[in-house]
């Protein structure tokens, strides 16, 4: 918080003191946390949001809380889990004929402290947090590159720093399991889908977020000594929430160059000195035509 605190004595204000009304926003991961506090003051700025939630009476209470506290009736809820790979193809495809989309913001995320494997055989962590946010972010860029100051905006972990790119191994299931260390990896390979996708896509601004560690109910579930020990310090969810808003709707964030990593509202190294992180070009584009051929095979052709 302490962070936050001397930070956010730099900040413009009037940075986010934008009127939204008419832009769409899709936030996964909306109904608690980060993604909900996000939500929220979009909706106070005259947006459209879609809720993106896996749990449908959580997502219908989080709704509710929004609307009620903003007066923002253009609120509207999709039940998906981002671990499921075929139904993230089947939500974008019908999103995509009854919407537009001016801002996808990628917040969905799990740390799952064990090895589980989804029922399409995939590593619980890489499945939601590397290849859901692939797929999600693909399959949406054709509805994107349509509209107006398009922005992708993807919540990492500064715990990214701690993680060379792996790309032997995305599924983690070589040597012991730890937990934290797939989530960091999964977080290095969203900094990396992020800058390749910036390179790919030059009418989209692509960023990557560091929140800062706050007080969510992710933070107290899958790391609770680490809560214990730090929640006196932690940041507030709308602390946590503060680049991510800046990056959604300020101008100034789009001046900036598509495909940086920031923490709060300044862009920061994505490599810490010595830390021997960096990678070849060549792992960074193997990354990306692996998650393609996964994603490619989970993508059914629909009739006609």
């Amino acid at each position: 918080r302490g962070g936050y605190e001397s930070a956010s004595k730099c900040f413009n204000p009037t940075d986010v003191e934008v009127d939204v009304a008419g832009r769409s926003f899709l936030i996964t991961g909306a109904n608690s946390g980060i993604g909900k506090a996000t939500a929220k003051e979009i909706a106070r700025r005259g947006g459209t949001v879609h809720l993106v939630c896996r749990n449908k009476e959580r997502a219908e209470v989080a709704k509710e809380e929004i609307v009620t506290e903003t007066g923002n009736q253009n609120i509207f809820l999709h039940i998906l889990d981002i671990s499921d790979p075929k139904e993230i193809w089947k939500f974008a495809e019908k999103f995509q004929n009854e919407h537009k989309l001016n801002v996808l913001i990628n917040n969905a995320g799990c740390m799952v402290n064990n090895r589980e494997l989804t029922e399409d055989g995939l590593e619980k962590n890489f499945a939601t947090n590397t290849l859901g946010t692939y797929i999600m972010t693909t399959a949406l860029v054709p509805l994107l590159e349509k509209a107006a100051d398009a922005r992708v905006i993807t919540v990492s972990s500064g715990g990214m720093l701690v993680q060379k790119l792996n790309v032997s191994d995305l599924q983690s299931g070589n040597g012991p399991f730890d937990g934290t260390m797939v989530y960091a990896q999964n977080k290095r390979q969203q900094v990396v889908m992020t800058e390749q996708w910036a390179k790919a896509h030059r009418n989209i601004h692509f960023s990557v977020m560091h929140p800062g560690w706050a007080d969510t109910p992710a933070v107290r579930s899958s790391m609770p000594d680490f809560y214990e020990r730090m929640k006196n310090w932690l940041r507030t969810e709308a602390q946590g929430a503060d680049t991510v808003l800046w990056l959604a709707v300020s101008a100034e964030a789009t001046k900036l160059p598509s495909g940086l990593f920031f923490q709060d509202r300044q862009p920061v190294p994505t490599h810490l000195p010595l830390a021997y992180t960096h990678s070849p070009a060549e792992d960074e584009e193997k990354l990306m035509e692996k998650l393609e051929e996964f994603s490619q095979k989970f993508k059914s052709v629909s009739p006609g």
